[in-house]
């Protein structure tokens, strides 16, 4: 399993993802699923991935090369107008490679074997910042200000503090505090996420990668998230009333 998450903001982008990946119990490693790829001063773009790993290593790799080979393997998501024309491309390597894995004929692998499913945002000169949800199908949804965050993976812990505490004028460093929090909540639920983590972050209009992080489970930061939301919970909890044992009570 994985934990990613894409934050849209006023002022720019943050994602952050985990780096477990596992195949049951005894069988754990560590794999980076945060790509970036940037044009400095024309474009910059990333992308976290979630699902079958052959999957979306495949998914990087074709990017890649066509990257590498613009001339015989156009278009590229370095050379696409838009970044929803990127989106597009991405979608449709994405859904290609599922197809091109499950095979077909009466033992063809269940649909679900090699799925997998992404956050791509950046920015291409001359555009606004976007951030999208990328699914095995291929097809995709935008950011909004109604929905300005996306997660994949083991998505259901992390989500509540997201909800409660996003605000979209907040500045990089509140929200990376955000999103550790809710990476905290994650991983303390679930032996498939774990630290390292990988951070990202893009500020609007800077056409460059901004900071980019490798958090270890010693990182003084993330200690210090952790730990002070664990006292700071218990601190909340016992500030609550306590429950009212008579029996009698309506």
């Amino acid at each position: 399993m994985t934990y990613c998450v894409g934050l849209q903001l006023d002022r720019g982008l943050v994602f952050l993802s985990d780096t477990r990946t596992n195949a049951g119990v005894d069988n754990i490693s560590t794999y980076r699923k945060m790509h970036t790829w940037e044009v400095p001063g024309e474009r910059t773009m990333m992308l976290m991935t979630a699902g079958n790993l052959a999957t979306t290593q495949s998914v990087v790799s074709l990017l890649e090369e066509r990257n590498l080979h613009p001339s015989d393997r156009d278009p590229t998501i370095l050379s696409a107008p838009t970044m929803f024309q990127a989106a597009r491309l991405v979608g449709q390597t994405l859904k290609d490679v599922i197809q091109q894995q499950r095979g077909g004929g009466p033992e063809a692998a269940a649909p679900t074997t090699f799925n997998a499913t992404m956050i791509f945002g950046g920015q291409i000169k001359g555009g606004p910042t976007r951030l999208y949800m990328v699914y095995p199908e291929g097809n995709f949804v935008e950011a909004q200000r109604d929905t300005p965050f996306f997660q994949i993976g083991e998505t259901k812990y992390g989500r509540p503090i997201l909800v409660r505490a996003y605000d979209p004028d907040m500045d990089f460093a509140r929200a990376i505090k955000l999103l550790m929090v809710s990476f905290d909540s994650t991983i303390r639920a679930n032996l498939s996420v774990s630290t390292p983590l990988d951070l990202q972050v893009y500020e609007t209009d800077s056409l460059k990668l901004g900071l980019t992080r490798r958090v270890e489970d010693t990182d003084a930061d993330w200690r210090a998230v952790s730990d002070g939301w664990s006292d700071a919970l218990r601190t909340a909890f016992d500030s609550l009333p306590d429950v009212t044992l008579d029996e009698g009570r309506d």
